[in-house]
């Protein structure tokens, strides 16, 4: 198994500008793959929102990021109550690779691999334009995807916001600069 996929196991930055994080899951990966494309999964671990599986696709995604968790901890200054982005899926091949743009910073593919009866999932985030965004990113995509494992595991996560705002100082420190 990849380093990468340990349990909680950081992002990494695999070139400047992209950012590279891995979880494993239990199978099968057409669970998985619901996860990631059904709106009503999809709003349990990262964000709400219809999704045509198809190529040149419009998606909105709708974040409720105090709705993840009970409680949700403490919002940071400059976050509001939903966030909304506007996307395009630029590649879906089911239930193995979705890929997708992301307002303000490149774009989003998730890949499925099956591992036994587990699945890889591997997030990368490209075109990251700053150190604050990819500082936010990581944060954010460990947050949602330790949600994504809770939800996935049967166990309880933990406060979404006290996890994002320790995750941050973390990436802090680990991400280069």
């Amino acid at each position: 198994m990849n380093d990468l996929a340990t349990p909680n196991a950081y992002g990494v930055l695999t070139e400047p500008a992209t950012l590279t994080i891995q979880r494993l899951l239990p199978g099968p990966i057409e669970r998985i793959w619901a996860y990631l494309t059904d709106g009503e999964l999809r709003r349990q671990w990262l964000a709400a929102g219809r999704m045509e599986m198809k190529v040149g696709a419009p998606v909105e995604f709708i974040w409720r990021n105090d709705e993840l968790t009970d409680p949700p901890g403490e919002r940071p200054a400059g976050f509001s109550v939903e966030h909304r982005m506007q996307s395009r899926i630029t590649e879906c091949d089911p239930p193995r690779r979705l890929s997708f743009t992301w307002e303000g910073s490149g774009d989003v593919t998730f890949e499925l691999e099956r591992q036994d009866d587990e699945v890889l999932l591997t997030v990368t985030h490209r075109r990251l334009p700053d150190r604050a965004t990819q500082l936010g990113v990581a944060a954010g995509w460990h947050v949602h995807l330790d949600l994504l494992v809770a939800r996935a595991t049967g166990e309880e996560p933990e406060p979404f916001w006290d996890g994002w705002n320790h995750l941050r100082q973390v990436y802090e420190r680990r991400l280069p600069e």
